[in-house]
């Protein structure tokens, strides 16, 4: 069953640096809380549909992280402020929700964990700890340059640099996505966060000494059909979560269906 999106309700959360947090929610049941990747948020990317899935299950939150949409962008940036904005949502939340992040979200929501912020479980879906951050073994700048980027006003160029030189997307991608005004405006408007994504994703290694202190029951998620170091990555996690359960989802990519990822979660937060 699927809650129509006329029932959600939008309220405001405070950081700990007094940033305002834009905060939605629907549904009934035990609270779970939702963390989006990169570009994404309450009016764009997945949350919305996965919300409307899990509403007959969970009372589903989820939110504009720092500098999107709705949300504040208090300066100067740090890992640990977006890690007190979530904190903030999970007190929204009742204090002790399920959590799920999906891409950066997911290494969001993991940093969170490892610095003792109070969730009851925590379930990931591909974090992208990849290794692109460095190029034969020397890190690479990627944050660096898209500050110089955003720095000249070139939101566009700074998206496609995050798609291709960072992600892998082929060249052509941005070049469709320019011919699809809607989701390109959404992408540039965010454009201001990707420096952040590179710090939260720790330059795209997996932080295992940091995810070896997470005592909540964690459950590590990858597609079926994720490339060689996505699959790795997710290795990798699971392997330095202490007790952490490790899933491959048969057919999916990074682009997850609703109903498969609304499977495994009801499954494990409900166990």
């Amino acid at each position: 069953m699927k809650t129509s999106s006329a029932q959600t309700q939008v309220t405001q959360t405070t950081s700990a640096d007094g940033t305002p947090i834009s905060v939605e929610h629907l549904g009934t049941g035990p609270s779970l809380v939702l963390v989006d990747g990169a570009f994404c948020g309450r009016s764009f990317g997945p949350a919305r549909s996965l919300a409307t899935t899990l509403a007959d299950s969970f009372t589903v939150y989820f939110y504009d992280r720092r500098g999107r949409g709705d949300s504040g962008d208090t300066r100067p940036y740090s890992v640990e402020r977006e890690i007190e904005d979530l904190a903030a949502v999970i007190t929204h939340a009742g204090g002790d929700p399920y959590v799920y992040g999906i891409s950066s979200g997911a290494a969001l929501a993991l940093e969170a964990a490892a610095a003792g912020i109070p969730m009851r479980k925590l379930a990931t879906y591909e974090a992208p700890y990849t290794g692109i951050g460095d190029t034969d073994g020397t890190p690479t700048d990627h944050a660096g340059h898209l500050n110089s980027l955003l720095a000249q006003n070139k939101r566009g160029a700074m998206v496609s640099y995050f798609l291709v030189k960072m992600i892998g997307v082929p060249a052509f991608v941005p070049i469709m996505l320019r011919l699809m005004p809607k989701i390109w405006k959404s992408q540039k408007d965010a454009a201001n966060t990707l420096p952040y994504e590179v710090a939260v994703l720790n330059n795209f290694t997996a932080p295992t000494d940091r995810l070896a202190k997470i005592t909540v029951p964690t459950l590590v998620m990858v597609g079926g059909k994720a490339a060689p170091a996505m699959t790795s990555a997710q290795t990798t996690t699971a392997a330095a979560i202490p007790q952490a359960l490790h899933r491959t989802l048969d057919g999916q990519t990074h682009q997850v269906s609703d109903a498969a990822i609304a499977a495994e979660l009801r499954g494990f937060f409900t166990d």
